[in-house]
Order: structure tokens, then sequence, then C-alpha cells
């Protein structure tokens, strides 16, 4: 009798605890919009010690256009020695599930990934077999739990391989009535088996996480359209005046350069009035594909105003960026567009050199630009 009233304290507790970690992880939730912090909150309360427990977690979206699975976001350790540290690391800084979630800034100024963030980044599945575990699962709205010899039989899947899958759980992401992505958890350093208490669990909480999923990706539609030029689809004036702050806070907290490049065509209005102004929107879009092509990944082009561009350029000196304006340069002048040749003047600030707040910064750059202007067009100034 007595073995049998601890027993049911101790499964009493067990539930209670769950209860507030799962009242915990969708306060979290509400408490942003943005999708990647979303998905840092999610996979963080699947992980964390205080959250559900599991090793890992990794998030995967479906990209409509090209028939795949990409993988989002991923958090957990690589191996067993990491997760020691990573463990060891929590333990003595004594971080609670909100000091968790609070890390997520500091591993975002620094943009330097986990090695299984690495990993999974790196992923990407086609969708077309239609009997793969992939496309089961996201057919079906309940999780699967993979366990003992069902995984043997899965070796041969492209997901279990590359994460090194054992025992798991996977589950769709439904959203807005279609499946747009999935969720995988294992205990891949424990081996810790997983129960069906776990499993009830981990289905509770992915119910709640779609539905913060669905807000986060409305919201970012809206700020998407809100905040993009219709003619080129580039971001416009007001994104790069609200990027151009959060870039330049970042390059502050980590003493890393930051350049702004302001590209303007010449005599743009010329041949506008000529040509008409049809074939002069039709010019500013491939002028804007050519610029966009010479741009890393983490650049942040916009179109300024009229044909105005703006290059936001995180973690760039200014000798980086003159490499790059001589680049964009040379490959509008040699492209034959529309039966024409145009050219570009270009204007370099760089932070901390030459200002260290966003109003000079953009002064600066814009000096630089009228300059290129005065000596000729067709070339790049530094301020």
């Amino acid at each position: 009798m007595g073995d049998e009233i601890q027993r049911l304290k101790e499964e009493l507790e067990k539930v209670r605890s769950q209860l507030y970690v799962f009242y915990e992880l969708t306060k979290a939730m509400r408490t942003t919009l943005r999708l990647d912090e979303i998905t840092y909150i999610i996979l963080t309360g699947l992980t964390a010690h205080e959250g559900l427990r599991f090793n890992r977690a990794a998030i995967f979206f479906i990209d409509e256009q090209n028939k795949s699975l990409k993988g989002y976001m991923g958090i957990g350790p690589i191996d067993s020695e990491e997760a020691s540290q990573i463990w060891k690391g929590i333990e003595n800084d004594k971080k609670d599930l909100y000091g968790l979630i609070n890390n997520y800034h500091q591993i975002k100024q620094s943009r330097q990934n986990s090695r299984f963030m690495e990993l999974i980044q790196s992923l990407k599945f086609n969708l077309n077999k239609k009997e793969s575990l992939l496309a089961k699962a996201l057919e079906s709205k309940l999780p699967i739990c993979i366990k003992g010899n069902e995984s043997e039989t899965l070796k041969k899947e492209g997901l279990v391989q590359k994460m090194d899958l054992g025992e798991f759980i996977i589950s769709s992401l439904w959203i807005k009535g279609n499946p747009q992505g999935l969720v995988v958890v294992d205990n891949y350093i424990t081996k810790k088996s997983i129960n069906d208490d776990d499993v009830k669990i981990f289905s509770m909480f992915i119910e709640e996480a779609q539905g913060a999923i669905e807000n986060s990706q409305d919201f970012e539609n809206t700020l998407i359209r809100s905040h993009s030029d219709p003619l080129t689809s580039l971001w416009n004036y007001g994104y790069f005046q609200y990027k151009l702050d959060e870039e330049l806070t970042q390059a502050q907290s980590n003493n890393l350069p930051l350049s702004v490049m302001m590209i303007d065509l010449d005599d743009f209005k010329k041949f506008n009035d000529s040509a008409g102004h049809i074939k002069g929107d039709s010019a500013l879009q491939m002028i804007s594909q050519i610029i966009q092509k010479n741009c890393r990944k983490i650049d942040i082009l916009c179109r300024y105003g009229g044909e105005e561009f703006s290059l936001i350029l995180p973690a760039n000196r200014k000798k980086d960026a003159q490499l790059l304006g001589e680049r964009i340069r040379k490959s509008i002048a040699r492209s034959h567009i529309l039966d024409s040749d145009f050219t570009v003047s270009i204007g370099i600030s760089s932070f901390p050199e030459d200002a260290t707040d966003k109003k000079t910064l953009i002064e600066r750059a814009d000096e630089a630009l009228y300059e290129a202007k005065r000596q000729g067009k067709n070339q790049v100034v530094l301020a």
C-alpha cells in the first residue's frame, strides 16, 4: 500500500512538473513574433532540463518552390564530449529556462553556430518519394515515435543517416491546414528510452508550437510586404533605416566593423525621358539583380529611392567594401541593358573609422557618393 501511494505521489509530481513546464513554454512563445526567436524557444523547451529534456531537437521547413525539406534550426550536442561541456556550462551558470532562451540574442549577435546547428542547416531532402519516412511524417497529424527494431529498418532513410538517429520522435507542423515542416527529437547522448508520457507531453507542446509559428509567419509576411519595394522586390528605405540601427548596435556590441554603400545610377533621368518610364522600371529591376548577384548572403540591399540603392555590409571593413563596390561598378558598366549602357557612382563609409552613429554614417557615404559624381561619375569613392 505504501509503495503504491509513493508511486502515485511521484506520478502526480511528474504531471505537475510537466504542466508547469508546458505553461512556462507557452508563455515564452508569446513574447515574440519573430520566426527565428519562436523556433529557438520551441527547441530550447524541447531540450532544456526544465523543459522536456530531450538531448537534441531540430526543426525543418518545406521549401515549396524546390519541393524539398530544409533544415532551419537545431539545438543539442554533436557528440558526448560537447554534451559534457554544454551541460556543465549550464550547471555552472545556473541558467533556468528563460536564461537559456535569452542566450539566443548573444548567439545571434556573434553569428557563430554550434556544430549541430551547422549540421541541421546543411540538410536538404527531396520530397518526391511518397513512401519515405519524411512523406509519412508530413502526412500524419500525430507524432510518430520510432523505437527498437523499427529504427533499424529505417537506416537507409536520409534523415536517419544524416542525424544518426536511433530512437526518436518525428512530428509534422500543420499550419493553415497544410504540413509546413517537421520537428525531430531524440536522446542521442544519454540513450534514454522515450516513453508514452514523453510522446504525450511532446504532442501537447507541438500543438501550441504550431499556433506560435503560424502567428510568426503571418507577422513576418506582413513585415516583408510593408518593407519591400514593389518594383525591385528589394528592401525599402524604411527597412534600411531599421536594419542599419540593428546592425550598428551589433557591430558596437561585438567590436566589429560595418560599412554602408550608397549606389546611384548615372544620368538615369536622360534614359527615362528618352526610353519611357516602363523601360526605366525594367532597367531598375535588371540593375538591382546585378547588384544582388555581387553581394554576400549577409549583405542587406535596399532601394533607397528613385535610382539610388543602399547596401549594409555587416562585418565589412572599408577596403573590403571598396573591392565589392568596384565589382558592382564593373558588372553594371559591362552589362548591355535594354540596348543601353549604364554606369553607377558609389560612396562608402565605415564604422567606426568614419562615424559611430547611424545619421553620420549615412551622411558620410552620401558625401562620398556626390564626390564620385563631381569627379566624373562611374567610380567608387571612400568617405
